[in-house]
């Protein structure tokens, strides 16, 4: 198994409603990615965390965003995820670990065990908003606890990102290893980022979505 290296992972994805969806082309993207030097790709669905794992060398971390009625959990939310990127052979498994109620009333330390138990050399990450979220999974023996849903859930909106204090907290508090994610565009945040020493680092939006990047620029232009 190859182990998730230290340094950039670059989440390549798109979702339902979004230019590049269904275009069969992450791949390409994760390619490009690990030709610039990310250490691991963060990908989206079965078929496209498949074609990656064709294309490039390097660990993914495997999620499926579904949408359940009743619930805002929406990353890998239920055991019928979790059976499906098992069968992806990706190395680590995210896993949205708010404080949030999960479709059918599952829980979330069921969802790890069946990992632990029947994928052991299977990693398995924390997406999380809050330290306590962070703190809670890594008693729960999550391999990585990340910063991914910060300022995405009901009780953390309006917060900026990236949360510099929440991620120095967590890489001093905590003996998961630190993943940053979210809110990361501009180099000068990266380096702040990177004085938190975490153990790595996502970036998507800023890489892969070329509708958000333009409309970054786009919004400049007083017209």
């Amino acid at each position: 198994m190859a182990n998730l290296e230290r340094g950039l992972i670059v989440s390549c994805q798109a979702v339902k409603g979004e230019p590049l969806y269904g275009l069969d082309i992450m791949h390409h993207f994760a390619r490009a990615a690990v030709l610039g030097g990310a250490k691991g790709i963060r990908a989206n669905y079965v078929s496209d965390i498949n074609a990656i794992k064709k294309e490039v060398d390097v660990p993914v971390i495997g999620i499926i965003k579904a949408v359940y009625e009743g619930s805002d959990v929406y990353i890998t939310p239920t055991l019928k995820e979790v059976k499906a990127l098992l069968t992806t052979g990706c190395e680590v498994i995210a896993l949205d670990a708010t404080n949030r109620f999960r479709p059918n009333g599952e829980k979330l330390e069921d969802l790890v065990e069946y990992i632990r138990d029947h994928a052991p050399n299977v990693e398995i990450m924390a997406d999380c908003s809050t330290f306590e979220e962070a703190e809670a999974a890594d008693a729960m023996g999550f391999d990585y606890v990340g910063s991914t849903l910060r300022g995405y859930t009901e009780y953390t909106k309006g917060i900026s990102i990236p949360d510099y204090d929440m991620l120095s907290r967590m890489r001093k508090e905590l003996n998961a290893k630190v993943i940053a994610e979210g809110g990361i565009w501009e180099i000068s945040q990266l380096d702040k980022v990177l004085e938190c020493d975490p153990y790595a680092v996502v970036i998507g939006s800023a890489v892969t979505r070329p509708m958000d990047i333009t409309k970054r620029f786009a919004k400049e232009f007083k017209l």
